[in-house]
């Protein structure tokens, strides 16, 4: 029953790229008269004649993206959706061919469902990793100084230079187009009943007993600091809470128009206030600045 539906599917391809490619071309003062009466008057059948003209478009630009594992009378389908595109919004005011306009969406359109459809992971999410994704190929070939076309690192390193791009983006991108994904879930092995390829994964995340140590120590550390702010006056401790313990730390000059002193006065103040602190907190820790890289 598959071969049969697949049988079908490639003799409605051949239909179709047959009638593409036997479709009149259009000279450009049809083109235009067609692309004003869609454009003014929407009319479909001057519509339906102009995207039939540069089906022929489609067809090539598809083919050459069939190196991407997915079947060319999808990408030719979604070549169509953004040929459709182009024809809604072209403009034969702008006095340029409807080809050269066209292909910028087919080529948008098909590369979108490559990568919406390539992988389960999307990779290239932004105009960077999508230029990458579609040029690594050809660039490997032109970079590559192995016989099996492998690029070594200073091969990664040309490839990332004439893309514009960071050698690790190259290294990943090239590791994600080796071979299809694999699922966290495939056994090891042949025993169905074995270990998952999950179950080797190493996990980063700090053990129980180092989840608790850390919170202990914030605990103990918390009240080293809160101990040591109430030796502060209440307007040492109101600069030092300002300057170091809120979120949006407040400045000198802001401080000092608080208390009705000067910017010059809140710094002398803090740096006697700081002194204060290192000594208090000195007794419980060898130094103090440990408390904030911990």
């Amino acid at each position: 029953m598959g071969f049969h539906r697949a049988a079908e599917i490639d003799r409605g391809n051949r239909r179709y790229v047959a009638a593409a490619m036997n479709a009149p071309i259009l000279e450009r003062e049809r083109e235009f008269e067609l692309a004003r009466r869609w454009r003014e008057h929407d009319d479909e059948d001057a519509l339906h004649e102009l995207v039939t003209a540069y089906a022929r478009f489609v067809v090539r630009i598809a083919w050459g993206f069939r190196g991407y594992g997915l079947p060319v009378g999808d990408l030719m389908q979604e070549g169509n959706i953004g040929l459709m595109a182009a024809a809604a919004r072209f403009d034969p005011a702008r006095n340029a061919r409807f080809s050269t306009y066209a292909r910028w969406w087919i080529v948008a359109a098909i590369q979108d469902f490559i990568l919406r459809h390539s992988s389960v992971v999307r990779v290239a999410t932004t105009p960077t990793q999508r230029r990458l994704f579609f040029n690594l190929r050809r660039a490997r070939a032109r970079h590559a100084s192995g016989s099996d076309a492998m690029l070594n690192h200073d091969d990664r390193e040309r490839v990332a230079a004439a893309l514009n791009v960071k050698t690790l983006d190259v290294e990943r991108m090239e590791a994600h187009l080796a071979g299809p994904d694999s699922s966290l879930n495939a056994t090891i092995g042949l025993d169905e009943a074995g270990e998952e390829l999950q179950d080797l994964l190493a996990d980063d995340r700090p053990l129980p007993d180092e989840v608790v140590a850390r919170a202990r120590d914030a605990r103990v550390r918390s009240r080293w600091v809160h101990d040591a702010l109430d030796t502060l006056s209440a307007r040492e401790k109101q600069i030092i809470t300002g300057r170091f313990l809120k979120e949006d730390r407040a400045t000198l000059a802001e401080i000092g128009l608080e208390l009705g002193v000067s910017k010059e006065r809140i710094r002398q103040l803090e740096a006697k206030a700081l002194t204060k602190l290192r000594a208090v907190l000195k007794a419980e820790i060898d130094d103090p600045a440990d408390l904030f890289d911990a």
